[in-house]
């Protein structure tokens, strides 16, 4: 276990727990659950074993479909089009039921494009050796939240994640800010690419075609910017701030049929509004594209952004309510490094406070799910064998309620009705793979040294290999990491 002890000069210093459950640690904490062998793979170095999983050219990309955001968006354009004239067809022409058929069928391939999206994100999480950069990502995924509850975004999330943040996770900041911030996902998400500046010429076009219900200011993206993915809505921004910002922001839109970059992030020289913004007291003279990259990089730059975003890191990966000493040091090592993820992931695994050997943290469905999975070395088949308790739990694939993303504390996911559901499905996950199992090695196994003899005598006491199945994966060992 942990020990706390005094320096010379009277400061509170954390020693590390031993090897064998740092590698425990490493597994179910830092990753996302213990595959057979992992922890063994680990307990040479622990922490090592998490440094080396930190590399420049980003995360791994799921083995989905391959299309682009760009593909996909004039794909979801077609089909709307289709929706709408299938609506305006008239019953009784020759050609009504053959048009229906071809709409029906491109609303299931849109469908199923979206559960492939999931279903190879699930399978890579699932059985990547490299959990800790998976977990990484994944964070990072929800901190730049977008949903499929907006039908036209449904399409782009899958690609969102492949290009917008996975390459750049342990890249800078800034990189990460500007991709995910002008990607057609979040620009359609956050409704941007609908944003005129009141004095814009396309405003003025409009005015003059008294076509004024297209010349809108949308605040939205501007908005989420600053609260969610940069400063913190404590930073002591204004309402005004977020004007001046989505005026900034004027112009992030996406190329129509007719444009050269049809579904590609386009900015609109004349939707931008133009003249100088103020935003948080700094002034910006640049013109066009130029002055909401220099805000989105002042943003990415501010001391503020630190404490918020590492604020964040340390809540995922430690506790909820985590020390304060771990999120100075993740805020200093930003600060020192520019906002280099990569340095900060590294500082998060040196971090002695992120090795208490309490589990404190409760998995959010998606993270039970996959767990389990790798607890057998397994990984789902089908969308449909994965996608169904997520939803029962609350958490339906690709659709997070709002843009700050998916919960992550205990009080969320931990109900008395949410804890039900998961016995009966882990019940049901048992009768389909433990007369396979050894359930005491699995024990051992998932859980290594943050195996206690409570758990352990039950798994070993149950009548079944069923009943000890699910004994292990609803314990509170195996719930929280």
């Amino acid at each position: 276990m942990g020990k706390i002890a005094m320096s010379r000069k009277g400061e509170r210093c954390l020693s590390l727990p031993t090897k064998d459950l740092m590698a425990a640690i490493a597994a179910t904490r830092f990753g996302l659950g213990a595959r057979p062998g992992e922890i063994e793979s680990a307990r040479g170095d622990p922490q090592g074993f998490l440094i080396a999983q930190i590399r420049s050219e980003g995360a791994d990309l799921p083995q989905d479909d391959g299309e682009t955001a760009s593909a996909r968006f004039e794909q979801m354009r077609a089909y709307q089009q289709q929706r709408r004239a299938e609506r305006q067809r008239k019953d009784g022409e020759d050609d009504t039921k053959m048009a229906a058929q071809a709409f029906v069928s491109a609303q299931r391939d849109l469908r199923q494009k979206v559960g492939g999206d999931f279903l190879a994100r699930a399978r890579l999480a699932a059985s990547t050796p490299a959990p800790f950069r998976e977990r990484w990502a994944l964070f990072w995924a929800n901190h730049f939240t977008v949903s499929a509850t907006k039908q036209l975004t449904s399409v782009l999330v899958g690609p969102f994640e492949r290009e917008a943040i996975r390459p750049y996770v342990f890249s800078r900041f800034e990189d990460l800010l500007v991709a995910s911030s002008t990607h057609p996902a979040m620009l359609t998400y956050l409704d941007q690419a609908q944003s005129i500046g009141p004095s814009s010429r396309a405003a003025q076009f409009a005015a003059r075609r008294r076509n004024n219900a297209t010349a809108g200011l949308n605040e939205n993206l501007a908005r989420e910017i600053l609260e969610l993915h940069t400063v913190g809505i404590d930073a002591g921004y204004t309402q005004g701030d977020v004007t001046e910002f989505a005026r900034a922001l004027t112009g992030f839109s996406i190329g129509r049929e007719q444009d050269d970059r049809a579904g590609q992030f386009l900015f609109r020289e004349q939707a931008h509004e133009p003249g100088v913004r103020t935003i948080l007291g700094r002034r910006y003279n640049q013109q066009g594209m130029a002055q909401p990259l220099a805000a989105l990089r002042d943003l990415a730059a501010d001391p503020r952004t630190a404490r918020h975003v590492c604020g964040k890191i340390a809540r995922h990966f430690v506790a909820d309510a985590p020390p304060t000493a771990l999120v100075q040091r993740l805020e200093r090592r930003w600060m020192e490094t520019g906002g280099d993820l990569a340095a900060v992931a590294k500082s998060l695994i040196e971090s002695p406070e992120a090795w208490d050997p309490t589990p404190v943290k409760f998995k959010t469905p998606y993270e039970f799910t996959v767990s389990t999975w790798r607890l057998i070395g397994a990984e789902p088949s089908a969308f449909e064998r994965i996608a169904p308790i997520l939803t029962s739990l609350g958490q339906k694939p690709f659709a997070p309620p709002s843009p700050k993303g998916w919960p992550e504390d205990a009080q969320t996911w931990a109900a008395p009705d949410a804890l039900i559901k998961r016995m009966q499905w882990a019940q049901g996950f048992a009768a389909a793979v433990a007369d396979r199992t050894d359930p005491n090695a699995l024990a051992a196994s998932a859980l290594g040294a943050r195996l206690t003899p409570p758990v352990a005598k039950a798994v070993a006491r149950a009548e079944t290999r069923r009943e000890a199945f699910a004994l292990l994966i609803m314990s509170p060992e195996f719930q929280r990491r």
